[in-house]
C-alpha cells in the first residue's frame, strides 16, 4: 500500500478509536465515582452549572480519559504507520491537545486541573506511545 495512503489511514484510525477510548472511559466514570448530589452530568450546561460541587477524586477519570484516549490513539497510528511513525502519534497527540483546550473553553475546570491535563495527558502519552512503537522496531 502507498506509503501515503496508509498514514492518512493511520491518522484516521488514530483519531477513531482514540476518541472512543475517551468516550468509554467518560461513560464509565459515573459509575465508579459517582457524581456529586445535584449534579446534572449528562449535559454541558448541567455540568457547567454544577462544577462548583466537583472534588479533586471527579477529575481522575476525565485525566485518565483524555490520557489513555491519545495514548491508545497515538499507539494505533504509529503502529499502522508506513513512515514518519513518531510524527503521526505526535499528531494525534496535538489533535486531541486541540481537543482539550477546546474542552476548556466550553467547560470551565478549576485552575489545576486545566494544566494538569493540557500538560500531562496529550503531548507526554503521544510521545510515549510513539516510543514504544519506535523501539518495538
Amino acid at each position: 500500500m502507498n506509503p501515503i495512503i496508509k498514514n492518512i489511514l493511520a491518522i484516521l484510525v488514530g483519531i477513531i478509536i482514540g476518541s472512543l477510548v475517551n468516550m468509554g472511559i467518560i461513560l464509565i466514570s459515573g459509575s465508579i465515582i459517582a457524581p456529586p448530589d445535584g449534579a446534572d452530568v449528562t449535559t454541558t450546561e448541567g455540568l457547567k452549572a454544577s462544577m462548583h460541587l466537583f472534588q479533586s477524586k471527579h477529575f481522575i477519570f476525565p485525566f485518565l480519559a483524555h490520557a489513555l484516549g491519545t495514548f491508545v490513539g497515538a499507539f494505533l497510528a504509529a503502529l499502522l504507520a508506513g513512515t514518519h511513525k513518531m510524527k503521526l502519534a505526535l499528531s494525534i497527540g496535538v489533535f486531541f491537545l486541540l481537543g482539550g483546550i477546546a474542552s476548556v473553553f466550553m467547560l470551565p475546570s478549576p485552575n489545576w486541573f486545566t494544566v494538569v491535563d493540557l500538560v500531562g495527558a496529550y503531548i507526554p502519552m503521544a510521545y510515549f506511545a510513539g516510543s514504544l512503537v519506535v523501539k518495538r522496531n
